[in-house]
């Protein structure tokens, strides 16, 4: 009799701990998801690894991305500083097609899995970091180190006096619409749309919002 109460008592014990635990993965699982849920389409921190946004944009620092165009469906606009999935091909002056200047992505991942990993985790994911130069419709020229959008001067007051924009591939064509037309603003050591081609908004990673780290440069990117 003695045996079988104790037996019963430990039983629930057991029960009461498997419970316990099953409540913690629970809660864990939740977070996680909410987590990753926020991360995607609301914001997530990036961090700099080129030059190619210098001096605007140094390596190492840290920034926030605002995901939520995601939900909202609006599209960067000029003058947005963005991140976006690396293109897999560079074109080359011969193979050049100024009527059809779109970037290529031959890598995309082909089962549930994978998707989830490279697109949400964004493990083994390269990306770019660059200024949206011009959006879906605009005549983009690059003529004697100038850019015209719809036959206009761009004035760019965020480069630095002696920089030089150049392109041999990608220099006289219409942004297909769906797409963003991309440069980095340390243009003799970006590798952006003049030998990538357009970027398609679904390819579209982030819209910088602000910079956190280093302190002394906390807040808004001019």
């Amino acid at each position: 009799m003695y045996n079988a109460f104790e037996n019963m008592k430990e039983g629930k014990i057991m029960n009461e701990r498997v419970k316990d635990i099953i409540e913690w993965i629970y809660c864990i699982v939740i977070a996680l998801v909410l987590a990753l849920l926020f991360r995607y389409f609301i914001a997530t921190p990036t961090i700099v690894k080129q030059r190619s946004m210098f001096p605007t944009l140094q390596e190492n620092q840290r920034l926030i991305l605002n995901r939520t165009f995601r939900i909202t469906k609006k599209s960067p606009q000029r003058g947005d500083i963005i991140t976006f999935e690396a293109p897999t091909k560079e074109y080359s002056k011969w193979e050049k097609d100024q009527t059809n200047p779109v970037a290529v992505y031959d890598n995309e991942p082909k089962n549930i899995v994978s998707k989830f990993v490279y697109y949400v985790l964004e493990i083994t994911k390269k990306s770019y970091i660059k200024r949206v130069i011009a959006i879906g419709g605009d005549h983009v020229k690059i003529e004697d180190n100038v850019i015209y959008i719809n036959d206009e001067p761009l004035e760019e007051e965020y480069l630095k006096e002696d920089v030089f924009t150049e392109s041999e591939v990608f220099n006289d064509f219409i942004v297909p619409d769906g797409y963003i037309f991309a440069m980095g603003d340390n243009r003799t050591k970006s590798t952006d749309c003049r030998v990538l081609g357009c970027i398609p908004l679904e390819k579209v990673e982030g819209v910088v919002c602000f910079r956190f780290w280093p302190f002394s440069e906390f807040g808004n990117i001019d």
